[in-house]
């Protein structure tokens, strides 16, 4: 069953089949899609810094969803229809994979399975940024509570600590008071937007705590949906001995790459990592389709893409990179954005991120032509 060709081209194959030309192209390929990742992924980590690609900014917005239509392409139309193809083929045995749809199966207990992540991942954070909040407002040695004016008076303390003013004093901003600012009723419609405040967008600005819990969790659960996909596609073009194949596949894959690096990118920008984290998660999701392809070269020599059960793998990999993709590009991205109070308010939001989610989508789901 491993050993065992199921491909039904050979005679095409076997024309076009050249080892030397192949290793050129896998080389030039693993540099080519290394600095597309790299390039992809880095942009809204740098842009950052600058005014008009600040995560607050309506130009950030707009990019943003013009990735999250790349990242629900990728989902739909690489991921799912390849893993359909590999559990479907017909060299693979007919019981069980024939008698039930096990691709969209997979792919639909991934995204439960991302759903449960995001909530645990979530409330993970959330209870670690409540205790770092206690154990910040326990140094303060001795308060007096000033009734009228709600000011905390500051007796005796070793260093500032959060919301602290000038005078001595401090706002009561505890964990129930933080809660009860951001449970304020919009009023219905124009009056919301005009009473609309930006510094309390939900999940757009960078200082909302909840916001950032949010998006620490979507860039961690993000990169591994796309790493995950990253390492198959990878590791297909590095075992294959055909030039006609790997030369269109390096180019399409490399277009693929800074797509989903930009997608990526700016999850973990609005994340408000650390640096060294933040360039970690860059680094680990730029290296793994080169880290594919050598893998790829290294076993090409024994491993044979199309035996059943490298189909079959393949197949159910494909299934749930798609679901956690899916799941990622219509939950926390697009869903998450669109039906904020920020876009309602914004006709020209509105208009802007609309197109770019249709032509990331458009433009990631031409490249299945090639890829």
């Amino acid at each position: 069953m491993s050993n065992a060709s199921c491909s039904g081209d050979a005679a095409e194959f076997e024309a076009c089949r050249d080892d030397s030309a192949a290793l050129i192209f896998k080389i030039v390929a693993i540099a080519a899609i290394l600095t597309a990742g790299v390039t992809g992924v880095a942009i809204p980590l740098v842009g950052k810094k600058c005014r008009f690609l600040r995560t607050d900014s309506n130009l950030f917005v707009a990019a943003k969803a013009f990735a999250a239509g790349v990242i629900l392409a990728t989902g739909f139309v690489h991921m799912l229809p390849d893993a359909t193809s590999s559990l479907t083929n017909t060299c693979i045995p007919q019981y069980p994979w024939s008698k039930f749809p096990f691709s969209g199966f997979f792919a639909m207990m991934a995204a439960l399975g991302t759903l449960l992540v995001d909530f645990v991942g979530t409330q993970y954070y959330e209870r670690k940024q409540e205790k770092h909040r206690a154990s910040q407002l326990g140094q303060v040695d001795s308060v007096d509570l000033l009734s009228d004016s709600g000011i905390v008076e500051v007796k005796e303390r070793n260093r500032k600590v959060f919301g602290e003013e000038e005078g001595g004093g401090m706002h009561i901003v505890g964990i129930h008071a933080h809660a009860a600012h951001h449970r304020h009723n919009h009023p219905p419609g124009q009056e919301a937007c005009e009473g609309h405040v930006m510094e309390h967008s939900h999940g757009f600005g960078g200082g909302d705590e909840e916001g950032s819990v949010r998006h620490v969790v979507v860039s961690q659960v993000l990169e591994l949906g796309i790493v995950s996909h990253s390492i198959i596609i990878g590791l297909s073009l590095g075992v294959s001995h055909s030039p006609c194949t790997i030369r269109p596949l390096f180019v399409a894959l490399s277009f693929h790459q800074f797509f989903e690096g930009f997608a990526l990118g700016g999850c973990i920008s609005q994340a408000q990592f650390r640096t060294l984290h933040a360039t970690l998660m860059a680094c680990f999701f730029a290296v793994t389709t080169p880290a594919g392809i050598a893998i790829g070269i290294g076993i090409s020599s024994f491993y044979n893409p199309d035996s059943p059960r490298a189909l079959i793998i393949e197949g159910i990999l494909d299934s749930i990179s798609a679901g956690i993709l899916v799941y990622m590009a219509l939950v926390d991205l697009i869903a998450a954005d669109f039906l904020s109070k920020r876009m309602s308010c914004n006709v020209k939001l509105q208009v802007m991120s609309y197109f770019a989610l249709f032509l990331g989508a458009g433009l990631m789901s031409s490249l299945a032509i090639w890829a």
